[in-house]
Formats: structure tokens, C-alpha cells, sequence
């Protein structure tokens, strides 16, 4: 069973070992690069850019397991940065924090700092956040609740998340 324990998010605040998990395994891991559902070229688990802050090209070299094991981790860490000063103080359980995270590892920093979850977590509305997250089904203007639009992963992922959002209610 799932803590629905909230604490206070600080900026030492970290995504769980199963939260690292799950978002390998929704993003999965390809050493080669190719192109995301939004037609992004993309390395490793989900990288667009690489440690240095050069863009991902299509052409580029394959890369080992051991350098996308540390990609996800360097972009993991910069993105927990920058999400942990949106929700300085605010009450979340691990569950939440980790489902959050890994909404805004594909979606960006930007678009969780403009999302309606944000909004009604600060309002003290976790369910209304939680419905929030059905509202990002569209990749490249595509609704991907579609199936022949060919991203209904992206569908089933915030599914997903919905579901343990309001397990962690």
C-alpha cells in the first residue's frame, strides 16, 4: 500500500528509486537516436539534449548504456530543480511528487510551470490538480486519445498517472 503521508516539498526533495523506474520504463531506452511521438530527435530515455546542452541530431552516434543511464539522471536532477521552486512548502506525498515529476520530465519544466496542476495544488484542490493531467493529451496538435493519431501511448501514460494520482487522495 501506497504512504498518502504529505510532507512539505523542500529543494532536497528527490524522486523515488520507483519513481526513477517508472519513467524509464513509460519513456523506455534507445541508444540510437530517433525521433519522439512529436517528431523530436531523442536519445537515451527521452533526452533531447545531452549533458553539455547540445541538441540531439538524428544522425548522431549511438551512445552505451552506461552514458543514458547518467543522461536520465543529469536531466532528472535539472528538472527537480527547477520543479521543486514551483512547490516550495506545498504538501505532497512521495506518490504525488514522483507522478508530477515524471509529467514534467515529458512535458518540460515550462509547461508544468504553467499547468493547471500547478494552479490547484496551490489552491489546496490535489483532485482538481489530478483531473488537470487529462487535459495534456495532445502531442503536436494530435490527440493522442485517438487512437489512429499514433501517439495513443502518450493517452495511456497520463491515463496512468490520473489513476495513482487519486490512489495517493
Amino acid at each position: 500500500m501506497m504512504s498518502k503521508t504529505k510532507y512539505a516539498v523542500t529543494m532536497l526533495t528527490a524522486i523515488s528509486l520507483g519513481g526513477v523506474a517508472y519513467t524509464q520504463s513509460k519513456e523506455g531506452t534507445s541508444l540510437k537516436p530517433y525521433k519522439d511521438s512529436g517528431g523530436v530527435a531523442t536519445i537515451a530515455t527521452g533526452a533531447t539534449y545531452y549533458e553539455d546542452g547540445t541538441k540531439v541530431k538524428i544522425t548522431d552516434p549511438p551512445i552505451t548504456k552506461e552514458r543514458a543511464a547518467k543522461l536520465l539522471k543529469v536531466h532528472m536532477s535539472k528538472d527537480a530543480k527547477i520543479f521543486n521552486k514551483t512547490l516550495l512548502n506545498l504538501p505532497l506525498s512521495q506518490a504525488e511528487y514522483d507522478l508530477y515529476l515524471d509529467f514534467t520530465y515529458q512535458y518540460g519544466t515550462g509547461t508544468w510551470s504553467k499547468s493547471a496542476m500547478l494552479t490547484q495544488l496551490k489552491k489546496g484542490k490535489y483532485r482538481q490538480a489530478c483531473k488537470a493531467l487529462l487535459d495534456y493529451k495532445y502531442v503536436s496538435k494530435r490527440d493522442c486519445s485517438i487512437r489512429k493519431n499514433n501517439c495513443f501511448g502518450v493517452w495511456i501514460r497520463i491515463n496512468e498517472r490520473y489513476k495513482k494520482c487519486l490512489e495517493a487522495q
